[in-house]
């Protein structure tokens, strides 16, 4: 799968006159990038499109404009695009009150490890988490986690043919299945497959 590359990407002045029209696209897009495992868990699923975004928002917001800065976002961002032969995905772990959400954080630690694919007629794919940084400590896990999902020839064939796909966390605090992936999610990641 191709990469994002210096010359790829758009100005600050050219991103700035479009970027209300492209973030109006990013939003449609991430709609069907992203999958709710319960009520605290959510899957962003990113690709090419997803990571460009970020890394356009990133130098709008630092106002980087020199080579070097440019170099880092994309040596920082260009990892989370999927290869063709994974799924990678920004995992959220959502608790709305500070005090819940600390105590959950508590409870979590190792979930980005117990996260999971499933395409039918195939074992589950744990997710490969946080390849860049340790996002945990003794006390606590991150709220978010960047997952890989590994996938051999034979389960990127069934998904491209139109397999089912299901999804879960088999955490002991935190455990859930999601026995069909919604078809519109499982196109988009049919798509991220070479």
């Amino acid at each position: 799968m191709p990469q994002i590359t210096r010359d790829s990407l758009m100005s600050l002045e050219a991103y700035a006159k479009t970027r209300k029209e492209f973030r109006g696209r990013m939003m449609a897009h991430k709609k069907h990038r992203t999958l709710h495992l319960g009520e605290h868990v959510t899957l962003i699923f990113e690709d090419e499109f997803t990571i460009r975004y970020q890394i356009q928002e990133m130098l709008h917001a630092e106002k980087i404009f020199e080579e070097a800065g440019i170099e880092d976002e994309l040596a920082a961002y260009n990892p989370l695009t999927p290869d063709g032969s994974n799924w990678k995905a920004t995992m959220m772990i959502e608790y709305p009150d500070p005090d819940e959400r600390g105590r959950m954080l508590a409870r979590l630690i190792g979930i980005e490890d117990k996260v999971w694919m499933k395409v039918e007629r195939h074992p589950r794919i744990y997710a490969i988490a946080d390849e860049d940084m340790d996002r945990e400590n003794a006390d606590k896990t991150s709220a978010v986690h960047f997952l890989r999902f590994e996938l051999d020839p034979e389960m990127a064939l069934s998904v491209k043919t139109g397999a089912r796909l299901s999804a879960g966390v088999d955490h002991p605090q935190y455990t859930i299945t999601l026995e069909d992936v919604d078809p519109a999610i499982r196109a988009g990641l049919a798509q991220d497959l070479a």
